[in-house]
């Protein structure tokens, strides 16, 4: 039984109130754009009271705790409150394809990908659309949907809007991108990324502890952080794993992914415009494995 299912309706019902009412003044994510969403005005994620689905479907290229054998019901986001150079979902992220979706079609979504036999309902790119998700999930719940829910983000978001989830989302699952603010503002343009993504995963951390699985390696709660290892250092691989291991748990379960490639603006910047060599990556998991963190590596 997912975490929601045990929340008493009327709760669940309040958090979503409580997470639309937020939208009138829009502080959802730390952008703090304060534009009117409730009124359809758009911010930097560019998406306004309703939330934008690029596509819906069971995907088996998630984490393999995620997938299982039915696969982990993703439902893509469009808009973003990042705006990374080399983003490999640009047209989704940054072009806005997609349809705007009221609470009901949202809702149905889940309850599709539930169906399909789906461990999970997997949210990719969440942050900017937490009431809506909220919205349709009480509408969901109405109808049955008793699988984990996971928040698959940038890392770029808002404790205070993390607490509205607690007791709701059983898997986190943001990126860490980078080490530093430095490289968060070249490459993403994110003033304070670091400070922001190391609060969001204290919080999402002190909701969910690390990750469990159960006799069938599926996950059923706690947390997965992503790293992508981008060409020349340019992540802060080294600050990541530190903060990971120090400051959250050595029993963190960390992806270091190795499928960069240049896409959308990184031409413009020499250091990313090519793919990471095999010596790249192996120094990433080096410095995880030299900090103490072992869960997710492919260990060299």
């Amino acid at each position: 039984m997912a975490s929601y299912n045990q929340m008493p309706f009327e709760a669940l019902k309040v958090r979503a109130r409580q997470a639309v009412a937020r939208l009138e003044s829009c502080q959802i994510c730390p952008r703090h754009c304060r534009v009117d969403r409730l009124k359809d005005e758009k911010g930097f994620c560019r998406i306004g009271r309703l939330s934008r689905v690029a596509s819906y479907t069971p995907h088996f290229g998630e984490e393999a705790p995620l997938v299982g054998r039915g696969g982990s019901g993703t439902i893509f986001f469009a808009g973003c409150n990042l705006s990374c150079v080399f983003c490999q979902n640009y047209d989704i992220s940054q072009m806005d394809q997609g349809q705007d979706v009221p609470a009901e079609v949202l809702a149905r979504m889940m309850l599709r990908l539930r169906d399909s036999g789906c461990h999970n309902i997997n949210f990719v790119t969440p942050t900017h659309v937490v009431p809506q998700i909220l919205e349709a999930l009480v509408l969901a719940g109405e109808e049955g949907l008793n699988i984990p829910l996971v928040y698959n983000s940038g890392g770029y978001d808002s404790a205070e809007t993390l607490r509205l989830l607690d007791g709701i989302f059983d898997i986190y699952m943001p990126d860490m991108k980078y080490g530093s603010d430095e490289l968060a503002i070249k490459y993403s343009h994110a003033p304070k990324y670091t400070e922001y993504a190391k609060s969001a995963i204290r919080e999402m951390h002190r909701q969910v502890g690390d990750l469990v699985m159960d006799e069938d390696g599926i996950a059923v709660r706690g947390l997965l952080v992503r790293h992508l290892v981008l060409p020349e250092g340019s992540a802060g691989t080294a600050e990541v794993a530190r903060f990971l291991s120090q400051e959250i748990s050595k029993n963190t379960y960390l992806n270091i992914m190795a499928q960069y490639r240049p896409e959308y603006n990184a031409c413009g910047y020499p250091e990313l415009d090519r793919s990471i060599t095999l010596q790249e990556y192996s120094e990433a998991v080096r410095l995880a494995a030299a900090a103490g963190l072992s869960r997710g590596l492919a260990i060299f």
